[in-house]
């Protein structure tokens, strides 16, 4: 899912600003919500398959599951690219991917690292 997500949002097609600020703005509440500790907001901006599959990985709710990440601190916003209903927000620290829902954008990624001409590896993804 990843891997399709960065070819699509890697084609360099433009966006409405609306869009891309709505993306942004998605990242920065997930970043700020870890960085204060606050699980439940964060994980109520994970999509649904990325919270599935990080509850099932922990054998445990989304909040303590997304604790036992240690996702590090993002930093300010560097660039943020899209196609479609899919963002890419490269952060100081990080880069996440988001996918753009019926209730608005949601985290579908995160903890995620280039690997040259690779696919990024991400510690937090949906299955």
């Amino acid at each position: 899912m990843v891997v399709g997500a960065v070819a699509a949002v890697l084609c360099g097609c433009g966006a409405p600003e609306a869009r891309l600020e709505g993306a942004r703005q998605a990242g920065r509440v997930f970043e700020r919500a870890l960085a204060d500790a606050d699980f439940p907001r964060a994980c109520a901006l994970l999509a649904p398959q990325t919270r599935q599959q990080l509850e099932d990985d922990q054998h445990q709710p989304c909040g303590p599951a997304l604790r036992g990440e240690n996702l590090v601190a993002a930093g300010e916003l560097r660039g943020t690219q899209m196609y479609g209903r899919q963002a890419l927000l490269s952060l100081r620290n990080d880069t996440l991917f988001l996918s753009q829902f019926k209730g608005g954008w949601k985290v579908v990624a995160a903890g995620c690292v280039p690997q040259g001409d690779k696919p990024y590896r991400c510690s937090l993804k949906g299955g």
